[in-house]
């Protein structure tokens, strides 16, 4: 974490902040401390005072106690944050218990400090979250997001959203359709956060089981059911003290999500066959294509994890709402590419990367990857051509074939094509594709094309046509040569 030197300055005169304290001598304490900081100062004596004069205050920061009357800190937290996740808010209490310290900074809490307080200390902590808050930190910390592609104003302003969050520990909701890079997004906040050097870890929720999903989360215990021949460390307890990610929550069975909350809440789990909860330390972010509000409304989603999960919620665009990035991210990936497979850069001819600028992407950013991937080892020259892009994008959403079914649908449109120009006539074919007769026939056979199909002489091969089964070296790609090719992310 930076520290306050680290940080650029900022004008505190100019900066408000809201102190709530049911305790008037502690008001007046701390209005007197902050006011002689240079600090602006408002004060409310319970909670729902606080969230009345948020509106007209407009603060800052806001420094509240945790128990007082009425409405509590943590509920002040939550409900500061529902209407405006970024605003930072300090804690104080002469009472607290560790849990309940860990907890408020999962919920967003930019400092828990213990009474009695410091002048020094809390003045420190203020200007820290103001700072914090205002602009972004300079120094050693990579840039954010440096390995997200962008050139949109939409995705900077997501990016300077994610930012300003990823410093602390509040709960992060990221929505978005499939393909537009959510885990991306939880990767980044992961690697500016305090947190960057313990691990990340992901977990698609909706891929697995609900027993197996539940083991895999909060671990078991040797013959807690059948098959459990030894003890299984869960996920929260291997991403202690670092980033566990919750991709497509939406998918998570309605049984597992009390479970889930009661960790979120207790930030303890109980690995399935033991009696003893283990504490962790981990900070969730959480994301889904659905419409999760939707899903609570339905009652598939808890309302109450919903909202647990939902502290900071982040929207993923698609790529149709950034097409400004397409050219950016086209380079990138053939980038990529040029560097996996050792070879020149290829770029996609003018008419090409304008049909690519048009195209309606139903699979987001992950289908641009997949098109690109396609068509730079399906390219046998530099400039990747039109034919070739509409050939690679032709698939409708549902429909989208893996890098290797995408192949097989090239190699039997291209034998295709050699076979009637060649008349049928498979020596001249095989020719044609730098095969020889012997190969030509088997991968004819592989793709269920019948040479007789494609002759106006009655199905006759002349015979007169043939020719070495050792001629021409192969370049054409055939099934058999790219069945060990990876498959499109």
């Amino acid at each position: 974490m930076a520290n306050v030197s680290d940080l650029p300055d900022v004008t505190t005169a100019t900066h408000r902040v809201l102190i709530v304290d049911d305790d008037n001598d502690m008001l007046a304490l701390l209005s007197t401390w902050l006011r002689h900081a240079g600090l602006v100062v408002s004060t409310a004596a319970s909670g729902a005072e606080a969230l009345s004069r948020l509106n007209t205050v407009r603060p800052h920061c806001v420094l509240t106690d945790l128990y007082m009357e009425g409405m509590d800190g943590m509920t002040l937290l939550t409900e500061i944050h529902q209407r405006n996740p970024l605003l930072p808010v300090l804690m104080l209490s002469g009472q607290a218990s560790v849990p309940e310290a860990v907890k408020a900074m999962h919920l967003g809490i930019s400092a828990f400090l213990t009474k009695p307080v410091e002048r020094e200390v809390l003045i420190d902590n203020i200007k820290r979250a103001l700072r914090l808050s205002s602009a972004p930190v300079s120094g050693n910390k990579p840039r954010f997001g440096e390995d997200i592609v962008y050139r949109s104003a939409r995705m900077a302003e997501l990016l300077e959203q994610a930012e300003l969050v990823a410093d602390s520990d509040v709960t992060v909701f990221i929505s978005g359709q499939t393909g537009t890079g959510k885990e991306v997004l939880a990767k980044a906040i992961h690697q500016a956060s305090p947190r960057r050097d313990k691990p990340f870890v992901g977990i698609n929720c909706g891929a697995i089981p609900e027993q197996l999903l539940e083991s895999e989360l909060f671990g078991h215990e040797k013959g807690a059911f059948t098959g459990a021949n030894m003890r299984h460390e869960g996920l929260f307890q291997a991403a202690d003290g670092g980033t566990l990610f919750l991709d497509e929550i939406g998918d998570m069975p309605l049984g597992l999500q009390v479970k889930l909350l009661r960790v979120l809440q207790d930030f303890e789990v109980r690995p399935v066959g033991s009696t003893r909860s283990v504490p962790i330390n981990v900070r969730v972010i959480s994301a889904t294509h659905q419409d999760l509000a939707a899903c609570v409304a339905r009652g598939e989603f808890r309302e109450d994890l919903y909202y647990r999960l939902n502290v900071v919620p982040l929207h993923m665009p698609r790529l149709l709402e950034r097409r400004e990035d397409i050219p950016a991210l086209i380079d990138y990936f053939l980038e990529r590419q040029a560097q996996k497979r050792g070879t020149k850069k290829k770029r996609f001819a003018p008419e090409a990367m304008e049909y690519l600028l048009a195209a309606s992407w139903p699979g987001n950013v992950r289908q641009l990857h997949n098109v690109v991937e396609l068509c730079t080892i399906l390219s046998k020259t530099d400039i990747i051509p039109l034919t070739l892009a509409r050939t690679a994008l032709r698939e409708e959403p549902g429909g989208m074939k893996t890098l290797k079914d995408a192949k097989a649908v090239f190699e039997k449109d291209y034998l295709a094509g050699v076979l009637r120009a060649a008349r049928g006539q498979v020596s001249k074919a095989a020719r044609m594709a730098g095969r020889n007769r012997t190969e030509f026939y088997k991968l004819l056979g592989q793709h269920g094309l019948n040479p007789a199909d494609f002759r106006g002489d009655g199905g006759q091969e002349p015979i007169a046509d043939s020719e070495p089964d050792d001629a021409g070296a192969g370049e054409l790609p055939d099934a058999e040569s790219t069945a060990d090719d990876s498959s499109p992310d």
